[in-house]
C-alpha cells in the first residue's frame, strides 16, 4: 500500500458464499495489506457502521439505513440472479396456509429476514407471528411451522428438509420469480470519512477485491475441490452452489437493490434511498 497510514481495517463474512471474493487474497499475498476482521454478517454490518471497520460487508438492509454514511464499491456484491440455494423458508405447510403462523427467524441476515416478510406478505398475502432463535432448524419446527435460515446451515438445510418431507423455498428465486431482477443480498462498501482521506487505499483494496474474485471464478471447481477438504460439503456441492451465486454489481443488480428498497421503503423498514440512486466510490 502507498499511503503511510495503518492498513484499512476490512471486513470478511465467515459463510461460504464470501469465499470466491477473498480466495484470491490468500494467493496473491494482499490480505498482508489489510487488518481482516472474521465476523458475522450482523457484527461486520455494525462495525462497519459505528466507525471499528473501514472497508467491509455489509447487508443490503443496513447499507440502506446508513447510506449517507457510506460509499458503494463499485462491482462488488453477494446476490443471485435466480436461485441463492442458501436464503430459504423451511416449511411444514404451503406458503399460503401461513397467515397466523408461527415463523422462527434463525438467520443473522437481516436482509434475507426482510425479503421473506416481503414475500410472504406481498406476494403469498400472509402475515406470520414471527420470532428470533437460534438457526437450528430441528429446534425452529418444533416450535414454528416454517423457518428463515441464511449462509452454510441454509445450504444444507436445501439438500436435507426435502428428504424430511418439507418444502424449501428459496427465496432468490423467489424474488427473482416475483420482481424480474436479481437479489442483492449484501454489498461491499467503505465509510465515506476513510475514502475522502485514503483514497488510494480505497482503490487498492477494490482492486484486490475484484482480482480475487475473478481469479476465483475461472478456478471455480480447483476452489470448490479445495473448499470441500475443510467443509461438510463435497466438491460438486460446492460447485454448483458458487455457480449459482452474483458477485456482480452492474446494472440489472442495482436496479434489483433499489427494487427492494422501494418496497421496503413502502414498509417503513428502510428510510428512501436518494434520487439518485447509491453512490459508488470513484478514487
Amino acid at each position: 500500500m502507498v499511503e503511510s497510514v495503518a492498513r484499512p481495517r476490512v471486513g470478511h463474512i465467515q459463510f461460504l458464499n464470501c469465499l470466491p471474493i477473498y480466495w484470491g487474497l490468500m494467493r496473491s499475498g494482499a490480505l498482508l495489506d489489510v487488518d481482516l476482521h472474521k465476523d458475522s454478517p450482523d457484527r461486520l454490518s455494525a462495525k462497519l457502521v459505528t466507525g471499528d471497520l473501514d472497508i467491509g460487508p455489509i447487508s443490503h438492509v443496513e447499507y440502506l439505513r446508513h447510506a449517507d454514511e457510506l460509499l458503494l464499491l463499485p462491482d462488488l456484491a453477494v446476490g443471485s440472479d435466480g436461485p441463492v440455494l442458501s436464503v430459504n423458508l423451511v416449511c411444514t405447510r404451503p406458503l399460503t396456509d401461513l397467515d397466523g403462523a408461527r415463523v422462527a427467524l434463525g438467520s443473522t441476515s437481516r436482509t434475507g429476514v426482510l425479503l421473506a416478510q416481503l414475500l410472504l406478505r406481498e406476494r403469498y398475502g400472509v402475515q406470520p407471528e414471527y420470532f428470533r432463535c437460534p438457526p437450528d432448524l430441528t429446534q425452529m419446527l418444533l416450535e414454528a411451522d416454517a423457518g428463515v435460515l441464511i449462509g452454510d446451515v441454509a445450504l444444507r438445510a436445501m439438500y436435507e428438509a426435502p428428504r424430511q418431507g418439507l418444502t424449501v423455498t428459496d427465496l432468490g428465486q423467489a424474488w427473482r420469480e416475483w420482481t424480474g431482477l436479481p437479489m442483492v443480498f449484501a454489498v461491499w462498501a467503505v465509510r465515506r470519512d476513510f475514502a475522502d482521506a485514503h483514497p488510494g487505499l480505497v482503490k487498492e483494496v477494490h482492486e484486490a477485491f475484484l482480482r480475487s474474485r475473478d481469479l476465483c471464478l475461472a478456478e471455480l471447481d480447483q476452489v470448490a475441490e479445495s473448499a470441500a477438504r475443510w467443509e461438510p460439503f463435497d466438491a460438486a456441492t460446492l460447485a454448483e452452489y458458487f455457480r449459482a451465486l452474483d458477485f456482480s454489481l452492474g446494472d440489472r443488480q442495482v436496479a434489483g437493490l433499489r427494487e427492494f428498497a422501494r418496497r421496503a421503503t413502502a414498509l417503513g423498514e428502510v428510510p428512501a434511498l436518494p434520487a439518485g440512486g447509491p453512490e459508488f466510490f470513484t478514487g
